[in-house]
């Protein structure tokens, strides 16, 4: 009788799940020490993003301050030249915004078509360990795919455009989107599954085909999610560096003439934002003067172009997120049509689902056949002797003690940024957290290792540490925690959010109870995803945490305790192209790498596959 009474006084609310008529009323004097600690936690989560941020940013501050910088030639101009005293950008902010719409527009298309293909499709039996074979593109690291690039892309992009050499535009916005595109399908599938069951029965009710009842009624339910995926292979075409430093041909100051050399341009060596900053001028430079403060330009103008394609992102979605919540009813054509209609939809997308299985195919093969040696287990077990020879033994046991600080840092600190997104805050307040969310995760990882290394390495005076390059890769992941989650949690149905607000729940008994067991599967896709990507960082780990030998294999403290690891350790080996046994190691160190992080990956799809197949919504 009590329980029907407290149901009868509820209040009840058809808002969506986040707004402010919709969330749980604060403790009512229950525990009050349980709420002030959910909100401590979600505050500090966002907290750190804004720290990363701010760090960032004033580091970068404190470099345009060191010298003059002229804004107006630096953006108006294409000509690079410090020793004539000309910082000119122009080529490399429009060679960063080519090779990102290169890369979303062969990204998008095929990642949304495949998730759909999963998700909508194929039965789970079949669905889930293909959905796993698109994971696992993410668990190929930078390097990787830039060695993968000289190999495939540049003779093909040679022979394309009838140019030497084939450094250009266009290989590298074709090494991004292969880059890009498991994090599009990952999170968009998650986003998919979401969208509750009822939808899709109400439309086939109504006499729609499958390709109508995706388009009416599962994508406008799943467009946050959708969303979420775009902003985050964005976030990663335009920080990425390493890759793209690879095949881009790094060439100062081109641009195309008119209309017309547009697409001659893109055959043709350019430069980016990030792999100026990849290069090594910013370590020869120093730390003041004219050329180190128009560096340090170029990592603002970065970040600018992050935030306000993120802002863009955003608005437009939701300014068409309001029209309509069900199935969408229009007019529709003969039957015949409709039925070749869903005929070509369901060729292309499931056509779609089978390149990232070939790419991933592809990518295996190169790597067993260049990486050999990685087959022997004495080069898992045995220390690396010389500079090419022994095995890996030191830089798995530093990688993996790397990869397990940043998932201890990063999970409930993006958890907590992502329920504050998701659940707490008003929308136009969530569209800036989310921006500014997208800003860290698409801040060039170079920054974030100078950065760290002018904090950690000499204001603290902690020299090359592990716990350093630890900390340095936590903005990598908690972003795309904290998306995925939002994301989540923005698809949740309403009748979970009314059902909580019946029955009285507390907000800490509601995220406890029914936003963690909602959102756990997203939010463990979401650290996969980062840390897959955190195991093939580079550029953080040589300033802050990693040295090529000479380290233990695993550190006895903080200060001045380096470590060996498997990305640095395979840079460094390429870049010595003229030895045959380095580029050895150098592949044999790749497919260990990648084969770690498949592992990882694996256990914990298992572990998603699980939760997602109990339907453990509420507890």
């Amino acid at each position: 009788m009590s329980l029907t009474l407290e149901r009868g006084r509820a209040r009840q609310s058809t808002a969506p799940p986040g707004s402010a008529e919709s969330r749980p009323p604060v403790e009512g004097g229950r525990r009050p020490g349980r709420a002030r600690w959910v909100w401590a936690w979600t505050y500090t989560g966002m907290f750190s993003v804004v720290i990363a941020l701010a760090v960032l940013t004033g580091y970068l501050a404190i470099g345009v301050a060191s010298g003059d910088v002229d804004w107006l030639a630096l953006i108006g101009d294409r000509t690079w030249s410090p020793t004539n005293g000309a910082f000119g950008a122009l080529a490399m902010i429009y060679g960063s915004a080519v090779v990102a719409v290169l890369a979303l527009v062969l990204a998008v298309p095929v990642g949304w078509s495949a998730a759909i293909a999963l998700s909508e499709y194929l039965p789970p039996r079949l669905a889930k360990p293909l959905r796993l074979s698109v994971e696992l593109l993410a668990a190929v690291p930078s390097i990787v795919y830039g060695l993968i690039g000289i190999m495939m892309i540049r003779p093909f992009v040679a022979a394309l455009g009838d140019v030497p050499g084939g450094d250009s535009l266009l290989a590298a916005g074709i090494v991004l989107a292969v880059m890009i595109m498991p994090t599009i399908v990952a999170v968009s599938v998650d986003a998919l599954a979401a969208v509750p069951a009822r939808y899709r029965e109400a439309a086939y009710a109504l006499g729609l085909t499958r390709r109508e009842v995706v388009r009416s009624a599962v994508l406008p339910q799943a467009r946050s999610g959708l969303r979420a995926g775009v902003l985050l292979g964005l976030a990663r075409a335009l920080g990425e560096a390493i890759a793209v430093f690879l095949v881009v041909g790094r060439a100062d100051g081109r641009l195309p003439q008119s209309p017309g050399d547009f697409f001659s341009s893109l055959v043709h060596p350019g430069q980016t934002l990030t792999t100026k900053l990849a290069g090594p001028e910013p370590t020869l430079v120093g730390t003041s003067g004219p050329h180190f403060a128009a560096l340090c330009a170029l990592g603002i103008i970065l970040l600018a172009l992050v935030a306000a394609a993120t802002a863009w992102g955003t608005r437009r979605a939701g300014a068409g997120a309001g029209a309509g919540g069900g199935v969408k009813r229009g007019h529709r054509p003969s039957v015949w049509l409709r039925t070749e209609r869903d005929r070509l939809a369901t060729a292309f997308r499931l056509g779609a689902l089978l390149l990232p299985a070939t790419l991933l195919v592809g990518m295996l093969t190169i790597l067993v056949t260049r990486g050999s040696s990685a087959l022997h287990p004495a080069f898992w077990f045995s220390s690396s002797t010389g500079a090419a020879g022994g095995g890996v033994r030191d830089q798995i046991l530093g990688t993996l003690l790397l990869l397990a600080t940043t998932a201890l840092i990063a999970l409930p600190l993006g958890y907590g940024a992502g329920v504050l997104i998701g659940a707490h805050a008003s929308p136009k307040t969530a569209r800036v957290l989310e921006t500014l969310t997208v800003a860290v995760g698409g801040t060039p990882t170079i920054l974030l290792g100078l950065a760290g290394y002018v904090l950690f390495s000499t204001a603290m005076g902690w020299g090359r540490s592990w716990l350093a390059g630890a900390i340095v890769l936590v903005p990598v992941v908690v972003p795309v925690i904290a998306l995925t989650t939002a994301g989540r949690i923005r698809s949740m149905p309403g009748e979970l959010t009314e059902a909580a607000l019946a029955l009285g729940l507390s907000r800490t008994q509601y995220i406890r109870s029914v936003v963690i067991p909602y959102t756990w599967p997203a939010t463990l896709t979401g650290l996969l995803l980062g840390l897959a990507r955190a195991a093939g960082e580079t550029a953080p780990l040589i300033f802050t945490a990693t040295v090529f030998f000479g380290a233990p294999a695993l550190p006895s403290g903080i200060v001045d305790a380096p470590v060996q690891a498997l990305p640095t350790h395979i840079f460094t080996l390429s870049q010595d192209s003229g030895a045959p046994e380095a580029i050895t190691q150098a592949w044999g160190s790749a497919l260990v790498l990648v084969l770690i992080t498949a592992v990882l990956l694996s256990l914990a799809v298992a572990l998603r596959n699980r939760f997602e197949g109990a339907r453990r919504w509420t507890t």
